[in-house]
């Protein structure tokens, strides 16, 4: 996501009458950018010194604890016993919404191909497949029938996409507001898929809320995964048929994960381990640890 895109335009002066600013973007304490609207957990506060690299963000901030003076004079600082939940009514009372455009596109020997997607040399794309105009594909990359890239997608070179799988498919939430009713985070994320990955038929990777889900070099995952948004996949990571990765979970390098496993939300699969068959993992696996179960625990 770029500093100068802009998904929205919202002055913040309902929220804080001192402060006088538009905020076109959403962002994360990892990646902060200006202008951007964001919330801060009560567990995550030590990591808002990066608020100090940026200017003008309207910051949901956890109610109870103090923001220091140099974040609250650079930004509008909202306090809410909830900063997630005040993020996304922040997208729901603004009528915010994000969804893929509706794009001109060329049929190219039966591929629907939108005007503004950049190709590489030697791409074998099928017919019925969709290439969005946000999308980047590399060199000697080949997307199989039916396959659908849509959104912010960036694509290495030698990819192999297999049939009817989608890239890019947005994520869900689970937010509930005070009566029940479901608050909608919206995806603004995209997907980075580096070079020699190859991804099987009937997969879909979500886009990233906020930053980007990614799928490093030399991946290699089966049919019919999902692989939720936020994901990490590190460099050469397998990943084999109907396995669940849940939002913000990541797999270091060479990690390998055996069939129908499913991966809870923010688990880190470190380097090297082995994750077997319908392993059901609620908690991090150690570097090359073996892990079997429901729940997995670890085998020797």
């Amino acid at each position: 996501m770029k500093d100068e895109k802009k998904f929205f335009e919202v002055n913040i002066n309902t929220y804080d009458g001192r402060k006088d600013f538009a905020v076109y973007r959403p962002s994360s304490l990892n990646q902060p950018r200006p202008n951007s609207v964001m919330f801060v957990m009560e567990k995550y506060v030590d990591m808002a010194s990066a608020l100090g690299k940026v200017e003008n963000c309207l910051v949901f901030w956890p109610k109870g604890i103090q923001a220091p003076e140099e974040i609250t004079k650079r930004h509008a600082v909202i306090y809410s016993d909830a900063p997630r939940k005040a993020y996304n009514r922040f997208f729901r009372d603004n009528g915010i919404k994000y969804y893929p455009p509706q794009e001109e596109f060329e049929m190219v020997q039966g591929a629907m191909i939108c005007k503004g997607a950049t190709l590489g040399e030697n791409c074998t794309i099928m017919p019925g497949a969709y290439i969005g105009g946000d999308v980047t594909l590399g060199n000697n990359s080949y997307i199989g029938c039916g396959t659908k890239l849509v959104g912010h997608v960036e694509i290495g070179n030698d990819v192999v996409i297999r049939e009817n799988t989608v890239i890019g498919a947005d994520g869900l939430t689970t937010e509930r507001d005070e009566d029940g009713s479901a608050l909608t985070m919206p995806q603004f994320g995209g997907v980075v898929i580096g070079d020699q990955v190859q991804i099987g038929a009937n997969t879909v990777i979500g886009r990233g809320a906020i930053d980007n889900t990614v799928i490093g070099k030399g991946c290699k995952i089966d049919n019919c995964c999902f692989i939720s948004h936020n994901v990490i996949l590190e460099e050469n990571v397998f990943i084999v048929g109907e396995t669940l990765m849940m939002g913000s979970s990541r797999a270091g390098k060479q990690a390998y994960i055996s069939g129908n496993a499913v991966i809870r939300n923010k688990v880190m699969i470190e380097e090297g381990a082995f994750v077997g068959m319908g392993a059901v993992v609620t908690k991090d696996v150690k570097k090359e640890t073996t892990v079997m179960g429901n729940p997995a625990k670890e085998r020797h």
